[in-house]
């Protein structure tokens, strides 16, 4: 059964056919002293779909396998180990057969693909750029990078992506298009430059509302596709519907670099513009060292990018088996009030590259004594992010209403949610814990 009929099917079993919970309706609040027994019933769940796992249980680690050793070991063998390296150029090329991009530039990092996302996609000094309020903190650390100011939108319930029906609201209310086709920031004097959409967890946020508030007020689009490596909206990969978009492979990703990043476009001349930039600008050249303008190394190494051509051979596999842990996970809590799994939207197909835990409305206090009773069980779970607006460094900026953000920031948990997790004989597989810091 497909995963959002398996989710609906369960919360019609808890609710009845007519009697589905609004989020942010508060209607239940749960009994303070039913508390503990509530994550007693989480944790208990927990422990049924991941028994036979050996504890701790990170959030995410990668899978090794294939030809991951035998690609690195020639590039140490051929010296090629940096940049200038083949497997560079042809990791760039099964991007592009991949997520049906035009054009891709691998970079060192997701945040450094952003950071030159948002330079070709015209970003300046002084413009605002908007994002989510909900959202890593890299999303708003690029934009501050580029020399632009973060100003936050708040997010739908379903995927946690940009609002459309909030971000057309609140322009409405701070924004005016000037006779150039610009977009201006009423109250601060700032030329609003751009939107980043995030699609949090691997699900795919609203891409096409949000394009069309972006048309209607003259801003360019970039999609932080950082989590969503395998994830589909309407047929179309993350990554390729705005501008510009960027993709990670950090070691905590549905597939690793170590480090790593990635720039898509269907622009060629924004692709060959990313290129020169990312190489420090230097001319062609076989000897000398001739660099045209200031520029950056952004260029990903030829010993990450080995590793990544051999993950990118199993990635449909990794896909399966997370997809298979996501049913498993939403088949267990099916029938627990209270606590619901975070699913794919209509329309999409999401790579589940983190699972949710959804606390519902009005059991805020309890996420913290959640996510203790996890770790304690040998779980090692972790808090959305906190919010962008609630930084020290982001206080200041612009932002409209946020009371999802705020209401969702309170109440989800990821849960382990490696690709391993769900096959039966775990020895099959080859993990490392050590890409289990924040995400």
């Amino acid at each position: 059964m497909h995963i959002v009929a398996m989710h609906s099917e369960a919360r019609a079993r808890r609710h009845g056919a007519c009697g589905r919970r609004d989020w942010g309706d508060g209607e239940h609040i749960m009994n303070p002293h039913a508390n503990l027994k509530q994550i007693e019933r989480i944790v208990e769940r927990l422990e049924r779909v991941l028994a036979g796992h050996p504890r701790p249980i990170p959030l995410h680690v990668p899978t090794f396998r294939g030809n991951c050793a035998a690609y690195v070991n020639e590039c140490i063998e051929t010296g090629w180990v940096s940049s200038a390296g083949a497997f560079v150029e042809r990791f760039e090329a099964d991007l592009v057969r991949y997520t049906g991009a035009k054009h891709t530039v691998a970079c060192v990092n997701g945040t450094a693909a952003l950071h030159m996302a948002l330079l070709l996609a015209g970003v300046k000094p002084g413009d605002e750029v908007i994002c989510p309020a909900l959202t890593f903190v890299a999303t708003a650390n690029a934009i501050r990078h580029a020399e632009a100011m973060p100003h936050f939108v708040d997010v739908e319930p379903q995927a946690l992506g940009i609002d459309p029906v909030a971000l057309e609201r609140h322009l409405e209310d701070v924004a005016r298009r000037e006779d150039d086709g610009g977009c201006l920031n009423a109250s601060t004097g700032r030329p609003i430059r751009a939107v980043v959409i995030m699609h949090t967890f691997g699900h795919p946020a609203d891409v096409d509302g949000v394009q069309a508030v972006c048309e209607k007020w003259g801003l360019t689009l970039v999609e932080d596709a950082a989590e969503s490596l395998g994830s589909y909206t309407n047929g179309r990969h993350t990554g390729t519907i705005g501008r510009l978009g960027v993709l990670s492979f950090n070691g905590n990703k549905v597939i690793t670099t170590g480090g790593g990043g990635a720039i898509l476009t269907n622009d060629a001349d924004l692709a060959t513009r990313g290129k020169h930039l990312t190489t420090t600008a230097k001319q062609p050249h076989p000897w000398a060292y001739v660099h045209d303008e200031v520029a950056y190394n952004y260029r990903m190494p030829n010993l990450n990018a080995a590793l990544g051509c051999a993950q990118l051979e199993y990635l449909d596999e990794l896909l399966v088996a997370k997809r298979r842990l996501a049913e498993r996970y939403v088949e267990a809590f099916s029938d627990l009030e209270g606590v619901s799994i975070m699913v794919e939207p209509d329309g999409c197909r999401s790579n589940y590259w983190l699972n949710a835990l959804v606390l519902e409305h009005g059991t805020e206090a309890d996420r913290d004594a959640l996510l203790e009773a996890l770790h304690e069980a040998g779980f090692l779970c972790r808090p959305i992010w906190e919010p962008m607006h609630r930084l020290p460094m982001f206080t200041a900026c612009p932002r409209g209403a946020l009371p999802v953000t705020e209401s969702f920031a309170a109440r989800v948990v990821n849960i382990p949610s490696s690709a391993h997790l769900a096959t039966s004989d775990i020895q099959k597989e080859i993990t490392s814990a050590d890409a289990s810091a924040d995400v």
